[in-house]
């Protein structure tokens, strides 16, 4: 995978994680309210895959925060 995809991948995995921790949440929970699978949770917050756009809404739904501010990366830095 290019290295500018990893980045990006990371970037959003460290703030699906940090929303979800913000709302005291397990991944569990939020696969079960984003109606995704536990394990494709923990993945994409481990920055392993690219999450689908469709995937990414169902979670920002669930996690009660708009799709852009949950894709919006330019702030973290790793």
């Amino acid at each position: 995978m290019n290295n500018k995809i990893s980045e990006i991948n990371r970037k959003i995995g460290i703030r699906i994680r940090v929303a979800r921790l913000d709302k005291k949440i397990s991944q569990e929970k939020l696969a079960e309210f984003a109606d995704v699978n536990r394990n494709t949770i923990g993945t994409i917050e481990r920055g392993e895959i690219s999450p689908t756009i469709e995937t990414l809404y169902k979670i920002s739904a669930a996690l009660e925060i708009e799709l852009h501010d949950l894709v919006n990366i330019t702030k973290i830095n790793i």
